[in-house]
């Protein structure tokens, strides 16, 4: 079983190894979205088939070298990863939906207050936010928001999805707190395994129950899921899993705010979508409130990553 960890404060400055992992997880998920738009598959389905074949990977590695510690784990740490898990669904169920009710700019600022539902989350668990954590959230969603070239809308279908998006947001937070708790006793290695497996079941049964398409799909669409999978999932969601042990939920959910920008570049030199010119300096702003909330911490640094 692993050793527990302490747990990191709630702006805590990351260890440099965090940081090095989190920039290489950021270019990871920032190719979530144009491989998103270009996937010829429903979208549930999609997010469905990204858990399982992560799932085709991680299994055999955890059978292999945490089998005893799967054995071991504990009825709260087993209900810990599970609800972990079926936030993450609720995370896709809400959040992808709303691409279809509202504008993709409008979707994406309003997910975007994820790290304001994890500051929240961390207030009403006792933890202190200190002022300027609040000040750089705040400049890091003006940011997204001038990057998004966001036009909210007062349509009624507009709002439902704002709505959803607005959940997706929360169902976000509430994933990334629960599996900093999973992460304190247990490895990367397992928690995945529990937490994707318990989000593929929960996805699968939606996709039955809304009657969505699973298969019969292209070669290209496939080899664009496992590009998808390798990438935005196991390199992406997974390595930002792993830093939960050492680095507090709040800066990993304002980090995540770079794959706006980052998707912005990928999107740019693949499909030819070039950004606004006002996305440079907004992707600036971004940078600037993120080293705010870092910087509240004061200067002690939080322990190293544990092997895992």
């Amino acid at each position: 079983m692993t050793e527990p960890a302490a747990r990191p404060s709630t702006v805590g400055r990351p260890p440099r190894a965090d940081l090095l992992l989190m920039g290489i997880g950021v270019l990871a998920v920032s190719t979530s979205g144009p491989l998103m738009a270009a996937i010829a598959a429903p979208a549930l389905a999609v997010a469905l088939w990204r858990n399982v074949l992560a799932l085709a990977a991680i299994w055999p590695a955890a059978l292999v070298t945490r089998r005893t510690e799967l054995a071991g784990l504990s009825r709260r740490e087993v209900q810990w990863a599970v609800g972990a898990g079926a936030l993450l669904a609720l995370h896709f169920a809400t959040w992808v939906p709303s691409l279809r009710y509202t504008s993709v700019a409008s979707a994406t600022a309003i997910v975007a207050t994820q790290p304001v539902w994890v500051a929240l989350l961390a207030r009403a668990m006792g933890h202190e936010v200190p002022r300027r954590a609040w000040l750089g959230i705040a400049i890091s969603l003006v940011a997204v928001v001038v990057l998004t070239g966001v036009d909210f809308s007062l349509d009624a279908e507009a709002l439902i999805g704002d709505l959803l998006a607005l959940l997706g947001g929360i169902f976000g937070a509430l994933y990334t707190v629960a599996g900093a708790e999973v992460r304190r006793t247990v490895s990367t290695t397992s928690y995945t395994a529990l937490c994707y497996s318990t989000a593929a079941l929960a996805l699968l049964v939606a996709c039955v129950l809304g009657g969505v398409q699973l298969g019969g799909f292209s070669g290209t669409t496939w080899l664009q899921l496992l590009a998808l999978t390798l990438g935005a999932q196991l390199l992406g969601h997974s390595v930002f899993n792993l830093v939960l042990r050492t680095t507090s939920p709040t800066v990993v959910s304002l980090v995540l705010l770079l794959e706006v920008p980052g998707a912005a570049l990928i999107a740019a030199a693949a499909l030819g979508q070039m950004p606004p010119v006002e996305a440079v300096p907004a992707a600036l702003l971004l940078l600037v409130g993120l080293g705010i909330v870092i910087s509240s911490a004061g200067d002690e640094l939080e322990p190293g990553i544990a092997a895992d």
